[in-house]
């Protein structure tokens, strides 16, 4: 808005016709994607006869993310608007059952822009000056690209410098431009990483802990730093809980193999969910069958949600740890982590949280989720590959026995007797993987300058899009539709084999996992052997998805 006030009617509101002729200005200026339609206009798209969905590509605008009824108050004064289906802390729910989202339903329920602008309006409080609103004649690439005049506010979510941090998209597969949408199996890497994991080797690089020369204190001050980052990333109490394991499936280990082997006796119990991926059930099955525990587990409903009225049927004395996925690898389900935690502690159960699909889409607070131990991977967070976390409370590490023996974790040696260091330096055998911890560092400093929830906003809003689109397509069918979903959009296409499709969309540059994902328990609850799994990243956009649907398209 100008600051003559020439935009706003009467009642201090934005002018609906104004805005709409804005909007439209808005749309024109923005850069072409790479499935982007040549021009953008405040109309219903077609989506009969079949022909593929255009989207309003470059824009990041879905033709209708809103649920019914849903109230956006900009509250925020770090947040920068033109487009108010970005708000911070608004993050939309999806609609539960067969993949059916907000996005879109049916052409004739597809409302122009122009109606959903005037909707929005309805639903806007302005507890600040009008003038203060940035200009929505201004172009840009995607969203909140304004800033609002007041104090610290956060830098806007610029999509192009994002993409721009990323070198590997900047190639072609197959000649077409590199769509990745495989991120639940690993991001990429921004240069900010890449260029740290360098300067380490360059300037740095020496073993950590009891030198005298100057390269192993630099050493140290990195690989400590990187603690401490992600102490403050998980908002873990002290970072003596942070352990450097090699990822989310060695950090599980280590606790069955210590803590479980420890002090799980015959006859305990351990609940797991239908959700896990493998890591989260294979080594309780090996702990259990050399134990003799019994294995119990949460079954989930049609949409892929866990069902707590289950879950609290298996509670009884007898459960000694709950173990679970905080977002599901397969599905995107998010599971209500907090209330599951809870019920656990009502037996005096101990409760481990896989955080690997989490960290990426959403923040995570250990101490407000008051979990013992909490697992995730380097690489699903922009980070190196070869390392991960282990958080633990800092008493409970204290109490297990460590897993691997060697240098580092000792604090002194006989042969008649070793003692050994306390937590996290018990855990960490032998000469880690430094320079990765420093690079997973640096990953955790890139998403946090972001900002995880406008990190989560973006990605939510980019998944309804996809969902809406994807429901179009003939044959389709969508595995997992809980209501609250991370990135994730498993699907199967009938006549065609996963994998079929999956070669089929790299011919045309376009990256997706096409198998079971390392979790067949939960495919074979929805009567699969595997599915063709898009997901979802903080640098992809409506024309990544746009591309998507129209190659599937032509599949068909």
């Amino acid at each position: 808005m100008s600051s003559n006030h020439q935009h706003v009617n009467g009642n201090g509101l934005p002018d609906v016709n104004i805005l709409a002729q804005l909007a439209n200005q808005y749309f024109k200026s923005a850069p072409n994607g790479q499935a982007s339609i040549p021009t953008y206009r405040l109309e219903p798209p077609a989506h009969s006869n079949g022909t593929v969905p255009q989207s309003v590509a470059g824009s990041g605008i879905s033709p209708s993310a809103l649920e019914q009824g849903a109230a956006f108050n900009i509250k925020d004064p770090q947040t920068s608007l033109p487009d108010p289906h970005f708000v911070t802390g608004q993050v939309p729910k999806s609609v539960a059952g067969s993949g059916i989202s907000p996005a879109v339903k049916n052409a004739e329920e597809v409302p122009s822009f122009e109606q959903e602008l005037q909707q929005i309006i309805k639903q806007i409080s302005i507890p600040f000056p009008v003038s203060q609103l940035p200009d929505f004649s201004a172009p840009s690439f995607y969203f909140l690209s304004g800033q609002l005049s007041s104090g610290n506010a956060q830098p806007p979510f610029d999509l192009n410098t994002i993409k721009a941090d990323f070198p590997i998209l900047k190639q072609q597969v197959n000649g077409r431009p590199l769509i990745w949408l495989d991120n639940a199996a690993t991001t990429q890497k921004p240069k900010q990483v890449i260029e740290r994991i360098s300067q380490f080797y360059e300037t740095e690089n020496s073993n950590i802990h009891r030198a005298a020369h100057e390269l192993a204190a630099r050493a140290t001050d990195a690989y400590e730093g990187a603690r401490k980052k992600v102490q403050g990333f998980l908002g873990a109490a002290s970072p003596n809980e942070i352990v450097f394991v090699r990822g989310a499936t060695e950090a599980i280990n280590l606790v069955a193999q210590s803590w479980g082997e420890q002090f799980l006796k015959a006859g305990d119990e351990i609940i797991v969910s239908h959700l896990e991926h493998h890591a989260n059930i294979v080594p309780w099955q090996q702990l259990a069958a050399k134990k003799g525990l019994v294995l119990r587990v949460i079954p989930v409903d049609e949409d892929g949600q866990v069902i707590i009225e289950e879950y609290a049927k298996l509670l009884n004395p007898k459960t000694k740890l709950v173990s679970f996925t905080q977002v599901s690898n397969a599905l995107g389900t998010v599971t209500p982590a907090a209330e599951i935690t809870a019920m656990a502690r009502t037996t005096g159960a101990k409760v481990l949280i896989d955080g690997a699909q989490a960290v990426s889409h959403k923040r995570v607070n250990v101490q407000e989720l008051n979990c013992d131990w909490y697992v995730f991977s380097g690489h699903k967070v922009f980070g190196p590959t070869g390392i991960g976390v282990l958080y633990g409370k800092e008493a409970l590490l204290n109490d297990m026995q460590p897993w691997q023996g060697g240098g580092n974790m000792i604090r002194d040696v006989t042969f008649e007797h070793t003692a050994y260091q306390p937590a996290p330096a018990r855990f960490e055998a032998g000469t880690g993987n430094i320079a990765d911890a420093v690079g997973l560092g640096a990953a955790l400093d890139y998403v946090s300058k972001i900002g995880l929830e406008l990190i989560e906003l973006y990605e939510h809003n980019l998944l309804h899009y996809a969902t809406g689109l994807l429901k179009q397509v003939k044959g389709l069918r969508l595995i997992g539709t809980a209501a609250d979903k991370a990135g994730v959009l498993s699907f199967v296409l009938e006549g065609f084999k996963t994998e079929e499709v999956g070669a089929y969309l790299n011919k045309q540059g376009i990256a997706v996992r096409s198998g079971h994902h390392c979790a067949q328990p939960i495919l074979r609850r929805f009567g699969v052997e595997s599915t063709v799994r898009p997901s979802l990243a903080l640098y992809n956009t409506c024309a990544d998805i746009d591309a998507l649907v129209q190659a599937l398209h032509q599949i068909r």
